[in-house]
């Protein structure tokens, strides 16, 4: 587990850069999308991350007081965990992708740049933290798990809904697809091959279903299990942070 740790801590598509420096180009291929970044996820999954991301929602349901939705972009998870009195936090380092959601997004909904890895948030302070798609861009994926276990009170949650290794019967067609069509709908949609590249590259060294799930239990978290979506394209992983009492 700490061998695949180290290599997530510091890996940028095919090559190893600095933490720093990683975070730095991060952050520009997402202000550099911004402006059709949902248009092309709409476009790469056919409309289905909607399905995968109200899925999420519903696992949050019964939830109340603050949900901080981590990475949250555009704010589109956001606005389907709004509601149900809830105050509702998107958290992301990318200024450029919250300000293309913002102005589509409910006011009820707040706005906060800050890093997975360093949140800004004080300890035990959130009920609920999401994030959709966002936690295998981090520069440490440890130390962003520390974290968000920090900030959520005894008893909190955490939902992250993820790419992750599809069924060995879809596979091959998936891995065609990912190599083949995503890069080129990059580069007509929105002029970003190489952040569509890095996209395929990213999900590719994620860990899979188990290994993830033993990375959010060695952050402490309880009650970690994950639920497959689309065969496996997609995972939801939960863990819960223990109660004071536990």
């Amino acid at each position: 587990m700490t061998a695949v740790r180290h290599a997530l801590d510091e890996s940028f598509g095919r090559e190893t850069v600095a933490p720093e420096e990683r975070k730095s180009r991060i952050r520009r291929m997402f202000d550099r999308i911004a402006p059709r970044y949902d248009l092309m996820n709409d476009l790469m999954s056919f409309g289905i991350h909607r399905l995968w991301k109200r899925r999420l929602a519903r696992r949050a349901a019964g939830s109340h007081g603050i949900v901080v939705d981590l990475a949250g972009g555009t704010g589109d998870v956001a606005r389907l965990l709004d509601g149900c009195g809830r105050r509702v936090i998107v958290c992301d380092p990318s200024v450029a992708m919250m300000q293309a959601g913002r102005r589509a997004c409910d006011q009820r909904i707040h706005w906060l740049a800050g890093e997975a890895e360093a949140l800004p948030f004080p300890d035990c302070s959130i009920d609920v933290l999401t994030i959709a798609f966002g936690i295998r861009n981090v520069t440490r994926l440890s130390a962003a798990l520390a974290e968000i276990h920090r900030v959520l009170v005894p008893g909190g949650r955490f939902i992250c809904l993820e790419f992750s290794r599809p069924a060995p019967l879809i596979a091959p067609f998936y891995d065609a697809y990912s190599h083949l069509v995503i890069p080129r709908l990059g580069a007509a949609i929105a002029r970003a091959p190489g952040a569509y590249q890095y996209l395929i590259e990213s999900i590719r060294r994620f860990p899979d279903q188990r290994e993830f799930a033993g990375l959010i239990a060695e952050a402490g978290f309880t009650d970690v299990h994950w639920e497959n979506l689309s065969f496996g394209i997609a995972c939801l992983h939960f863990g819960q942070k223990p109660s004071a009492s536990a």
